[in-house]
């Protein structure tokens, strides 16, 4: 069955991959969570992109070099799924520069957060999910191992960074960097 943006689509992208500009089979993709089928929350990409977007096939490291042009795409969808993708490619030197030059308007970048397929979030003591640059305010005095003080119940760590276990996160308290447990955590706006 033809999906409802198909000729939209194919107009918009030239025939190409919005991704990697590949002309063979070419699809669209309802960017998750979609919810009500809209324009702007789907893009054209080939099976190559979605498979490896979907998780169906591993990822390629090479062929999301395409992520150095298409990044900058002034179609929202694909600024969304490119984030996404330098996201799950940040180990790579690369990605992670890449991923750190782009910036996205607060709505797309809440958006871009909220990617289904991040199977393993970290979440604060409320279950409210964190990503790096959040701010977070401790709640519960807490002995710092090794530094002779205690973080003190409300204060507030800013531009925390994730780690690789989702129960910890990475943040400066008294000028000190130290790693924290997400369960003695709130995140703050």
């Amino acid at each position: 069955m033809a999906h409802l943006f198909d000729r939209e689509l194919n107009q918009r992208s030239g025939s190409k991959c919005e991704l990697c500009k590949s002309e063979a089979n070419l699809g669209v993709f309802e960017i998750p969570p979609s919810g009500e089928p809209e324009l702007l929350k789907c893009v054209m990409i080939c099976d190559a992109c979605r498979t490896q977007i979907t998780g169906v096939s591993d990822l390629d490291q090479n062929h999301w070099r395409c992520l150095q042009e298409s990044a900058w795409s002034p179609i929202s969808g694909v600024q969304v799924v490119a984030w996404r993708m330098l996201k799950r490619l940040s180990s790579l030197g690369w990605a992670q520069d890449l991923f750190d030059q782009l910036y996205l308007e607060e709505p797309l970048l809440q958006w871009a957060k909220n990617d289904p397929l991040d199977d393993d979030p970290t979440i604060d003591s409320n279950g409210t999910r964190l990503w790096d640059g959040d701010s977070v305010q401790i709640i519960k005095d807490l002995d710092v191992k090794g530094t002779g003080f205690v973080a003190k119940r409300g204060t507030i760590v800013k531009n925390i960074r994730l780690t690789s276990n989702p129960g910890h996160v990475e943040g400066r308290v008294n000028k000190t960097a130290i790693v924290l447990k997400t369960e003695f955590l709130k995140k703050t706006i």
